[in-house]
């Protein structure tokens, strides 16, 4: 791929990006297709009972981000007013759009920008508002499969408890990214898996908080492995970050 062809592809991408009317049209093609492969999908959901009990309390909803693509069809599905977390940048914007279609509202920001206003921001949506926060535990660069920190912190401060969403299947593509993000195909099966809730004491900090880390993420991750094992799709690799992948795609080629 030439110089010249990857600065004209940034431009189009650039353009495409932060124009908000492109943006609107895009999401509304993405959010069709969605639905399309959701609705002609065999659906069966994991402790359903689980969201039964909380309906109408606020819970932080974890998931990865590599299985994202069926995650806005399932909340919706559930009856849960939600909002997601989002980046402030123009993909972050896009994808805002995106789960607005799906009934999702944006809180925006990430663990390195804009950290303090997202925590106290999501706080107040489920205490106040009484609504669930949606939090991709491995954010947009990793390492994959690995638990940060922000769900935790929402869950100390709220009282919610984190409850682990995976969504698998039967007809699947995973993308050669370091997330292998996972795109269902037609006509599948999608299972959906609700893990129990896991709360986070209010004075949990140090050894004892980084202890509920790490069973949050033991946890997430088992939920993974399960339910991809029930449709023999391979075994992801955990810990890699976007720019390991890159460079170990780069010295593969």
């Amino acid at each position: 791929m030439s110089k010249k062809f990857k600065r004209f592809r940034k431009k189009v991408m650039g353009f495409i990006f932060f124009n908000s009317i492109i943006q609107w049209v895009l999401a509304l093609l993405i959010a069709g297709v969605i639905w399309f492969i959701y609705l002609t999908s065999k659906r069966k959901y994991y402790n359903i009972d689980i969201v039964k009990k909380f309906r109408g309390k606020p819970v932080i909803f974890v998931f990865y981000h590599g299985r994202s693509a069926m995650l806005s069809p399932l909340i919706k599905s559930m009856k849960i007013p939600a909002y997601c977390i989002t980046s402030q940048h123009a993909d972050g914007r896009f994808m805002a759009k995106l789960q607005r279609l799906f009934g999702l509202r944006a809180i925006y920001g990430s663990g390195t920008k804009g950290a303090l206003n997202v925590l106290r921001e999501g706080v107040y949506v489920t205490r106040e508002k009484k609504s669930s926060i949606v939090v991709s535990v491995d954010g947009p660069s990793g390492p994959a499969f690995a638990c940060h920190e922000g769900a935790l912190y929402f869950a100390k401060m709220s009282g919610a408890p984190i409850i682990p969403c995976c969504f698998s299947a039967s007809r699947a593509k995973m993308l050669n990214r370091w997330d292998r993000y996972l795109i269902p195909k037609l006509f599948g099966t999608i299972t959906c898996g609700i893990g129990e809730p896991i709360y986070v004491d209010a004075r949990a900090k140090g050894e004892e908080f980084e202890k509920k880390r790490l069973e949050v993420e033991k946890a997430m991750l088992e939920q993974l492995r399960k339910m991809d094992a029930e449709f023999n799709l391979p075994v992801v690799e955990y810990g890699i970050t976007a720019s390991e992948y890159k460079k170990r795609f780069k010295v593969q080629k």
